[in-house]
């Protein structure tokens, strides 16, 4: 029987176990949060996102989670700089071409800054002459800071990103920091 872990992962930690640089008390790690012998990261989240990652001791669920090719859907939340029109979220559906290629069609929507969200520590910084709004935005992919660099193609970078859904796992119940067994 697979172990599956569902933790949500703060801003700021590397997803992963072990820091292979120099040791900095502001790299923190999943051993800080999690200590269960044999299960790892399926994919990663960047040290500047934050939300849902899943860990498994199956090799097999880990690549059916990680590779692009298992087309995996794992919706996000982006807070992004501007309040884009409908072209630009419509550009988004339909996929962007990024340096390395176009972007499979992703489904996106405008929402309002989602229910419950915990403070980020650092806070998201905040401009008054610039307005920000949020977006659900769903992929199948999972390239290197794919949901960011969309974004920022479409002229609205993302400030602040949290992963809420992958496959049919989400964050629900989970607080920041915190991980259950799935």
């Amino acid at each position: 029987m697979s172990r599956v872990i569902l933790f949500n992962k703060p801003w700021g930690v590397l997803s992963q176990f072990t820091d292979d640089g120099p040791p900095r008390p502001d790299r923190r790690t999943l051993a800080a949060f999690i200590d269960l012998p044999g299960v790892y990261p399926a994919g990663r989240l960047d040290r500047d996102s934050e939300g849902l990652l899943v860990l498994t001791d199956d090799g097999r669920l880990q690549a059916r989670i990680a590779t692009p090719k298992a087309k995996t859907e794992k919706t996000y939340w982006a807070q992004i700089e501007g309040l884009p029109p409908d072209e630009a979220l419509e550009a988004l559906g339909r996929g962007v071409t990024l340096k390395d290629g176009p972007t499979r069609p992703a489904r996106v929507r405008r929402i309002d800054a989602p229910a419950g969200l915990w403070p980020r520590d650092p806070p998201v910084r905040v401009r008054k002459s610039v307005p920000d709004c949020w977006i659900e935005l769903t992929i199948s992919e999972g390239r290197n800071r794919q949901v960011r660099r969309m974004t920022a193609a479409v002229g609205h970078p993302t400030l602040r990103l949290i992963r809420y859904r992958v496959g049919d796992w989400t964050l629900d119940g989970i607080e920041t920091g915190t991980w259950r067994a799935a």
